[in-house]
């Protein structure tokens, strides 16, 4: 898994008040309903985000951190992966995520990421870790109706031999340099392609940095992960 069951997100730079959170559920184009978690924002900056949990699906942190990007003025939503194996009852950490994982397609992950967003209003970019970060940047390059893709960390082995062959919407790397879950080669080949394709790419390694780097308790990486942020502000704000 991606963080521990203790982790949580840091918070934006700048913080403001959420209007209201709590669990919803969406319903995807095949009639599937799955489980997430939306934060509104008392004060919009006008943009939205549609977050991409790790492989554990939707789990405190990714809760959390819908809540923050509200804090940072999104319209957010975190959304579960499981709905069609799991349902969308309450999971403790003792929940076997590998099965589940195993069974998400590519097309039923672009169905509810087309849902949740459809939830939203203005630009609505993709944020990922891990099993998600790869997803992140698939989306944004091949799924129309996305302003970007956002992926840190993204474990490139759960998008295998996907290639982008069409100009898709701009993406952001954010990646540890100590990342053992993929390797600068296997990132480097990923962004050769996606330029190679015409979608335009940002990319910054933070040197020694872990795989799950972004959390709030590892506090050697508190500058890269405001970096992150101040990163991610800007490009949404660029893009947006």
């Amino acid at each position: 898994m991606c963080h521990s069951p203790d982790s949580r997100p840091p918070a934006p730079p700048v913080v403001g008040e959420v209007a209201e959170h709590g669990e919803t559920i969406v319903t995807s184009a095949d009639g599937t309903a799955f489980l997430a978690y939306r934060a509104v924002p008392a004060e919009p900056n006008g943009r939205a985000v549609v977050i991409f949990p790790d492989v554990r699906g939707l789990h405190p942190f990714y809760r959390d951190l819908a809540v923050r990007y509200a804090e940072a003025g999104f319209h957010a939503v975190a959304i579960d992966y499981f709905g069609r194996t799991a349902g969308t009852g309450e999971r403790g950490d003792d929940f076997d995520y590998p099965p589940h994982v195993q069974q998400v397609t590519a097309d039923q992950l672009d169905a509810d990421a087309r849902a949740a967003a459809a939830t939203l209003t203005g630009p609505v970019f993709v944020v990922g870790f891990c099993f998600g970060g790869a997803h992140a940047w698939r989306v944004a390059a091949t799924v129309e109706g996305f302003a970007g893709g956002i992926g840190y960390y993204g474990s490139l082995r759960f998008i295998d031999g996907w290639q982008p062959e069409e100009p898709g919407s701009p993406v952001l790397m954010l990646l540890g340099g100590a990342d053992r879950g993929s390797s600068p080669e296997q990132f480097a080949a990923l962004r050769s392609s996606l330029e190679r394709a015409g979608v335009e790419v940002e990319q910054h390694v933070y040197e020694g940095a872990p795989h799950s780097f972004f959390d709030r308790s590892a506090t050697e990486w508190a500058e890269a992960c405001a970096d992150s942020w101040r990163r991610i502000l800007e490009f949404t704000s660029r893009h947006g």
